[in-house]
This record gives C-alpha cells, sequence and structure tokens, in this order.
C-alpha cells in the first residue's frame, strides 16, 4: 500500500464495512468476478480502428466541443466565504464564477 497523505484520517473499521457493503451493492457497478476478467477483451481488439487513430494522434475534440476562445488554465487564491458561496448552489460554480468575473470586468 503507498503511504498515506500527510493529515490522511482513515474511517473507522465500522464505517469502511458500510462504505464497502454499499460499493458491493450497487446495481450499475457490480464487481467483476473471474468470468467478467476471462470475458475482456484488449482495446485493440474491441475497436481497432479507435486505437489506430489513437496512435496517428488523428482524436481530435468534437466540432460541438472545440471552443473558438479556449479558456486558460490559472491559479487563484479566493476568500473561503466567496467560493463556499459559489459552490453552495451546486456543480458548475466555476463557470458561474467566471460568468460572475465576465460581468465585473468587461461589462458583459
Amino acid at each position: 500500500m503507498p503511504p498515506l497523505k500527510p493529515g490522511h484520517i482513515s474511517p473507522p473499521p465500522e464505517e469502511e464495512e458500510a462504505i464497502s457493503e454499499g460499493i458491493a451493492s450497487d446495481p450499475e457497478n457490480p464487481e467483476w468476478g473471474e468470468e467478467d476478467f476471462a470475458r475482456a477483451r484488449p482495446m485493440a481488439e474491441a475497436d481497432p480502428e479507435l486505437v489506430a487513430m489513437y496512435r496517428a494522434g488523428k482524436l481530435t475534440l468534437p466540432p460541438n466541443v472545440r471552443r473558438e476562445h479556449p479558456k486558460t488554465r490559472v491559479t487563484i487564491r479566493l476568500d473561503a466565504d466567496v467560493v463556499a458561496r459559489l459552490r453552495a448552489d451546486g456543480p458548475g460554480w466555476q463557470t458561474r464564477a467566471n460568468a460572475v468575473l465576465r460581468e465585473a470586468v468587461l461589462g458583459r
């Protein structure tokens, strides 16, 4: 087992057992047994055309995903209460933060 990150706290045994039971009972993600692994095929056999495209460097994003003006990754430090408020509305908080900044900076 790899070393744990500093500050890591493992769940107590009873909680670990409950987590494992939840994983095992998930109908959408059953555990693979030996027979499942026996049926598995290498990707090159399952979809050789896709593998050939990958190896040739021809896999690209579909046109509806490409952006005329792609976003730039940045690191920024924000006050904890600001981030908490943005995250409180759920997934998509970074997109909403971008919209707020766009309005504040560019006025649109």
